[in-house]
C-alpha cells in the first residue's frame, strides 16, 4: 500500500508571494495583449522572480487543453479555434520586454491535424522579424508522434527544441495518460535528425514514486536519444484534484542528479527543487554552447 505524505512543504520548499514593479507591469503587458503564460497558468512557484527579472514562457494555441495529465493545472476541455494573429502579438511583448532568449510552449491541440505546428512556426518566425537577436526556444507537445507535424516546427530553426518526459515510464498511466514514453524520446530524436545544429532538451519531476536506479534509466535513456540539456524539479501538486506528492526530494539527491547527468555526458544540467523547464532557460542555453555541463543548483 502506498504511503501519501502530508501536504506540508519543507521551510526550504517555499516562496515569496510575487509582487513588485516588473510582476505587475508584465502582468499588465500579457492581458493588454491577451496573452497567456505557462506561468500563470501551470501555477509556476517561479513566477515572482522570473516576472520580476521580465522573464515568462508564452503559451500559444488557446489555454484549454485536450489532454488530462494528472499533474498539469492547465484547464482540460474543448479548446476553440485558432488565433493566428497570436504569433505577431508574443513577437510584440517579446519586443517590448527586450528579451534576448524568449520561450514558447503550448497546450496539447490534438484535435487539430498539425497539432498547433503551424502556430509554433509562424510564432518563431515573427519574433526573429520583431527581433532578430533574439534566440527562440520552443517547448512542444509530442504531435502525436507526428514527423510532418515536427517538420513544420523544426523549419523555422527554433535554437533549442525541448518537449518534457515529465517522469519514469512505470508511471505514465497515472501522469501522461494520453502520452508514451518512447515517442516523446524519438521526438527529441527526429528534431535533431532534422537539424543537427539545434540542441534538445528534455525534463521531469521527482516526487510521484519513482525509485532512483528508475531515474538514472531515464537519464540514460536521454543521452542515447542525444539529448543536450536535462531538467530536474520538484513535483508540487497544483491542487487536491491532481496527483498526490509521494516524497520531497532532498537537496543533496537533487545535487546527486545533476552530478550523474554530468558523468552520462549532457552539455548542461539543471537540478533543483523549483526548477522548471524555463527556469534560468537562457543560463541553460549558454551553458549548453560550452562544452562544460556546469550548471547551478537552486536551493
Amino acid at each position: 500500500m502506498t504511503t501519501i505524505i502530508p501536504e506540508r512543504r519543507p521551510e526550504w520548499l517555499r516562496v515569496r508571494a510575487p509582487k513588485g514593479e516588473n510582476y505587475q507591469e508584465l502582468k499588465q503587458l500579457m492581458r493588454g495583449q491577451s496573452l497567456h503564460t505557462v506561468c500563470e497558468e501551470a501555477r509556476c512557484p517561479n513566477i515572482g522572480e522570473c516576472w520580476g527579472h521580465k522573464t515568462a514562457t508564452f503559451m500559444i494555441l488557446g489555454r484549454v487543453c485536450t489532454r488530462s495529465c494528472g499533474f498539469c493545472a492547465v484547464e482540460t476541455g474543448r479548446p476553440m479555434g485558432l488565433d493566428w494573429e497570436e504569433p505577431k502579438r508574443v513577437a510584440e511583448a517579446v519586443q517590448q520586454m527586450g528579451l534576448r532568449h524568449a520561450v514558447v510552449t503550448s497546450v496539447n491541440r490534438d484535435e487539430l491535424k498539425d497539432g498547433g505546428a503551424g502556430v509554433f512556426a509562424s510564432t518563431i518566425r515573427w519574433i526573429r522579424r520583431l527581433n532578430p537577436e533574439c534566440k527562440v526556444e520552443v517547448l512542444t507537445p509530442d504531435f502525436k508522434g507526428s514527423a510532418d507535424a515536427l517538420r513544420v516546427v523544426m523549419d523555422a530553426k527554433p535554437d533549442i527544441f525541448n518537449h518534457n518526459v515529465e517522469t519514469i515510464p512505470r508511471l505514465y498511466k497515472q501522469v501522461r495518460p494520453q502520452a508514451v514514453y518512447l515517442r516523446s524520446l524519438q521526438v527529441l530524436k527526429l528534431a535533431k535528425e532534422m537539424y543537427p545544429g539545434t540542441r534538445t532538451k528534455s525534463g521531469f519531476m521527482l516526487g510521484l514514486g519513482e525509485t532512483w536506479d528508475e531515474i538514472l534509466e531515464v537519464m540514460r535513456d536521454m543521452r542515447e536519444y542525444d539529448i543536450d540539456i536535462l531538467t530536474i524539479g520538484q513535483y508540487l501538486r497544483p491542487s487536491f484534484q491532481h496527483l498526490p506528492i509521494q516524497r520531497y526530494a532532498s537537496l543533496e539527491e537533487f545535487a546527486a542528479l545533476k552530478a550523474e547527468g554530468k558523468k552520462l555526458g549532457f552539455r548542461h544540467v539543471e537540478s533543483g527543487p523549483f526548477v522548471r523547464s524555463s527556469y534560468h532557460a537562457h543560463e541553460q542555453a549558454d551553458g549548453a554552447t560550452d562544452t562544460a555541463t556546469d550548471g547551478a543548483t537552486k536551493e
